[in-house]
C-alpha cells in the first residue's frame, strides 16, 4: 500500500499566524514553494496561504504586506491527511474538496506536504489524469 508519506514532500515549513505577508513570501522565496501552510499558536494547522492569495487578497487590494498577517488568510477549515493514510484516500480528499496540495500530519505535526508535483512523479499515468480532469474540470 502506498501511504502519503511516500508521496509527500518531507519538511515542510509552517509561516506562524502572526507573521507577515512579506515573511511568507520571503520564505516561499527562500524555500521555492508556492504555499505555506499556516500555524498558530496552538502548533496546530489553521491553514494554507499560496502565493495567489498574497498577489489577490493583499497586493490587489492595496494592502501592505509588512502588515498584514497570515492568519489573516487562514479561512475555513484546513484539509489534511494523516502521513499512514492510502494514497487512494488521499486523492479522494483531494478531488472530494477540488484542492491542489494538502498538508500531512503524524503525532498531530506537520511532517509534510503532497502537491500536484508530488502526485506526478508517484501516480500511474490513468491516475494523475482522472486528478487533473477532477480538480479543473469544474473550474
Amino acid at each position: 500500500m502506498t501511504t502519503a508519506r511516500d508521496i509527500m514532500h518531507a519538511g515542510a515549513k509552517c509561516i506562524d499566524e502572526d507573521d507577515s505577508l512579506y515573511t511568507a513570501a520571503q520564505m516561499m522565496r527562500d524555500l521555492k514553494v508556492g504555499s505555506l501552510p499556516i500555524c498558530g499558536r496552538d502548533n496546530r494547522l489553521h491553514g494554507i496561504i499560496t502565493d495567489r492569495d498574497i498577489v489577490l487578497r493583499c497586493c490587489a487590494e492595496g494592502r501592505n504586506l509588512a502588515e498584514m498577517r497570515a492568519g489573516e488568510l487562514a479561512q475555513g477549515k484546513p484539509y489534511w491527511v494523516d502521513a499512514g493514510s492510502d494514497v487512494d484516500h488521499v486523492l479522494s480528499m483531494m478531488e472530494q474538496h477540488q484542492i491542489r496540495r494538502v498538508p500531512v500530519i503524524a503525532d498531530h505535526k506537520l511532517v509534510g506536504m503532497i502537491s500536484e508535483a508530488d502526485l506526478a512523479r508517484h501516480l500511474s499515468d490513468e491516475q494523475l489524469a482522472h486528478f487533473v480532469e477532477s480538480i479543473y474540470a469544474s473550474r
